[in-house]
């Protein structure tokens, strides 16, 4: 029952500010006010699709929300981001780590259930990240006085000077929000593995992510969880605006709450989103492979739009594989996602209409093999 009446006055309080449920002029709300919301969810698309919903739903010109969020293992770039130059895909499949590729701008960030996440949304005219980042360092002053921590020009939070324990970004539209990281008890061993690209070659407009040492809150005081870190900073925007200290929990994908919000969700999943939003790139790479005592250099170059193939070329040694085959493959890449699991179906299709020779199999699934891990 408790449950349910939080929900119905969620619903009550977010039709007071919905911008759609009112004409085209907007909505003119003499209300002030501020909420505080916690996700009960920890998927990234889920997550970031609340922020999503917020941002294009509610009109924020006399209020202003909290939101507290953590996802499980996840690596999330920013808009104009690279994957392939951001992070170690290979690695990212084999440990089930997903990627997601946020709606603000800035670089590449590694969440897991040790990272708080926390976005403020104002309207455009009161949006102000240096004012957040203060009232996040007030709250951690608040709980451990001793903690060496300060926002920098770059709207950073170092800890002890060196190490940073969280990074920014925002998205200003007709309304803004700015969300930040933060470290308490996060796997540094996987973040650092992770955000570290193997691929070679790549050259690219997309913004590039700019490197950090980092460090968790847990490692200076292991006192510090999440939750104990949550409560604060929800304490410390209660008193900034002078608002009940109450936490609102929300489940992203209550269409009751949040109407459309799923297809949000969906959109944020897919690979068109993802990958298909990379600015255009190129990569220019060689990889060696060795067969039978013998040694071989394979150069492949291409060009990628949208995530997919649009130029290919692929140099080995003739008398190495028919040159038919692999001009074969070239044009069946065009036009294809610029992914492993698209390029190994082309080959193996490509190889079924071949001629059952035993050398020529194994050569060709060798030379697939190199290249997807190399490229992809």
């Amino acid at each position: 029952m408790k449950n349910m009446v939080i929900r119905a006055s969620l619903k009550n309080w977010f039709q007071l500010f919905y911008v759609h449920k009112f004409p085209a002029a907007g909505f003119k709300t003499t209300a002030d006010g501020a909420i505080i919301l916690q996700s009960v969810s920890n998927d990234i698309y889920q997550n970031l699709a609340v922020e999503d919903w917020i941002h294009d739903n509610i009109n924020l010109e006399n209020m202003q929300v909290l939101f507290l969020w953590r996802n499980l293992s996840t690596v999330v770039i920013g808009r104009h981001q690279n994957p392939w130059q951001e992070c170690n895909l290979k690695m990212m499949r084999q440990k089930n780590i997903k990627l997601a590729r946020r709606r603000s701008g800035g670089g590449t960030v590694y969440h897991d259930l040790g990272n708080i996440n926390l976005t403020f949304f104002t309207s455009k005219k009161k949006y102000e990240r240096m004012e957040n980042l203060k009232l996040v360092v007030k709250a951690l002053k608040c709980l451990r006085p001793q903690l060496d921590v300060h926002a920098t020009d770059r709207c950073d939070l170092l800890l002890n000077r060196n190490f940073k324990i969280s990074g920014s970004a925002a998205k200003l539209g007709r309304t803004a929000y700015h969300h930040c990281t933060l470290l308490c008890s996060a796997d540094r061993f996987l973040l650092s593995s992770v955000l570290k690209s193997p691929y070679k070659g790549i050259k690219s407009n997309a913004t590039p992510s700019v490197p950090a040492s980092v460090k968790n809150l847990f490692e200076e005081d292991p006192t510090l969880t999440c939750q104990i870190v949550m409560d604060a900073i929800a304490a410390e925007y209660a008193i900034y605006h002078q608002i009940d200290h109450h936490v609102t929990l929300i489940n992203p994908a209550d269409e009751t709450v949040f109407p459309g919000i799923n297809n949000k969700t969906k959109e944020l999943q897919t690979w068109e989103w993802i990958y298909g939003k990379t600015p255009k790139f190129s990569i220019s790479t060689c990889f060696n492979m060795v067969y039978k005592h013998s040694f071989l250099e394979v150069k492949v170059d291409m060009d990628v739009k949208h995530g997919r193939i649009e130029v290919c070329n692929i140099n080995l040694p003739e008398e190495w594989l028919p040159p038919a085959l692999c001009g074969e493959l070239e044009k069946n890449l065009i036009g294809s996602k610029f992914c492993p699991s698209e390029t190994t179906a082309l080959a193996s299709a490509l190889l079924r209409s071949c001629p059952q020779d035993y050398e020529v199999h194994r050569r060709w699934n060798l030379f697939c093999e190199n290249m997807t891990t190399t490229l992809m």
